[in-house]
């Protein structure tokens, strides 16, 4: 199937569901399309379980859809690039402990409790799966999704903190979650020993070097455009970042999500600087096309995140792990959140609120999907790509539709 036929195709149904959600289900954006794309697969699968349509070339269509390649080396970039363009610089760096805290040392504990849960609790249901790709899926599960979070944050009334907090956990995560994929695919399935010196180099590598090539970045691209009172020209700079910027990120063997999370943060403030410097029209026409990509890319992905059930090799042994997987999953999360701020509690006052809300916004999303779809074929890639599956979709169903009631339920002081 040709790149032009699976890109028309994928605009259609985007465009379909929608249009769906918008008239009737009226649902989040990105939730409703999400619904739509993934009860329109299952219509798909029970037609051609009881014989009346052979879903095959809808199998053939998602096939041809390289998720990983796709999302990781495409959509992730101008996604977190424009996510990072509108966060409050300010009140990011007022918390920047708790969300370095969240981001680093968050995912590892989360990885490890996930893991270790995982590898014995499947172990009693006659799963057996070694510890290390135990491990795997919790280094893969860990993250936090950026682009499905700050949907909603946009539709929630939180403290300005907490909003700071959860939005730079949400954008520097993902970084950190892949150094620690990388290091453990490395003992699982190559079967080679990692020293600390091939990790502390690789953390320098993908964190430190994406640091300072996003600044970089940011940098030069600032510098570009406050020479210029051309919208169009400013937008073409943007795209080259992102685009041009990633891939270089990654010939350079840097950290490609972290460097765009720098640059639109280095950028961010500068917004209203640059709206100082050029025209409204210039400000407006920039800061609505980044809007825009940000909505049509999240359309997309959340398209493809509700077809690929389509794609999975599913069994009824790896749906009861799926199921398994998102309490584990979220007790991980609680432990990891919850403990540093009942420690913090000691010396001054934490609102239990914080810790709830925390624990109940991490969404997983297309980070993880991807991640697990990158493994090569094993025994284990299977189980570990429905249940990562099944706790990215009740993350972003059921704890994305209920966080607005929780909010409101606990009542934040």
């Amino acid at each position: 199937m040709s790149v032009f036929t699976v890109l028309a195709v994928l605009i259609t149904l985007t465009t379909i569901f929608s249009y769906l959600n918008e008239v009737y289900i009226k649902l989040p954006s990105t939730v409703g399309v999400m619904i739509a794309s993934l009860v329109s697969s299952l219509i798909l699968i029970v037609l051609g379980m009881v014989g009346l349509r052979d879903p095959h070339w809808a199998r053939v269509l998602v096939e041809s859809i390289d998720f990983d390649q796709l999302f990781m080396k495409g959509m992730l970039s101008f996604l977190l690039f424009a996510a990072a363009l509108r966060v409050d610089l300010t009140a990011l760096l007022e918390s920047k402990w708790k969300i370095l805290y969240l981001a680093t040392a968050g995912v590892g504990i989360s990885t490890f409790l996930t893991g270790i849960a995982v590898w014995w609790v499947f172990g009693l249901i006659g799963l057996q799966i070694s510890i290390l790709y135990a491990l795997l899926l919790g280094a893969l599960i860990s993250p936090t999704d950026a682009v499905s979070v700050f949907g909603l944050l946009k539709r929630l009334k939180l403290p300005k903190r907490l909003a700071a907090i959860i939005s730079g956990e949400n954008l520097f995560n993902d970084a950190v979650a892949v150094v620690i994929f990388l290091i453990i695919v490395g003992l699982a399935v190559d079967g080679k020993s990692v020293s600390g010196y091939e990790i502390g180099k690789l953390i320098i590598e993908e964190a430190v070097g994406g640091i300072i090539f996003g600044v970089l970045l940011g940098y030069i691209s600032y510098y570009m455009i406050k020479g210029v009172d051309n919208y169009i020209v400013i937008v073409l700079i943007t795209l080259s970042v992102v685009s041009g910027g990633y891939e270089l990120a990654d010939k350079l063997n840097t950290s490609g999500p972290l460097s765009m999370v720098v640059a639109g943060l280095f950028l961010s403030p500068t917004r209203k600087r640059i709206h100082e410097r050029h025209s409204d029209l210039t400000h407006r026409y920039v800061g609505n096309f980044w809007d825009l990509i940000d909505q049509l890319l999240n359309a997309f992905l959340f398209v493809l995140i509700g077809l690929e059930v389509l794609a999975l090799d599913v069994e009824k042994h790896f749906i009861i792990a799926g199921l398994i997987a998102v309490p584990i999953v979220l007790i991980a999360r609680l432990v990891s959140v919850g403990t540093p701020l009942l420690l913090i509690s000691i010396f001054r006052k934490i609102s239990l609120f914080s810790i709830v809300i925390l624990t109940w916004c991490g969404l997983r999303g297309g980070v993880s999907i991807a991640l697990a779809l990158s493994l090569p074929e094993s025994n284990e890639k299977h189980l570990i790509v429905v249940v990562t599956y099944i706790v990215v979709i009740f993350s972003i169903l059921v704890q994305g539709l209920t966080l607005k009631y929780l909010v409101n339920w606990t009542k934040p002081p």
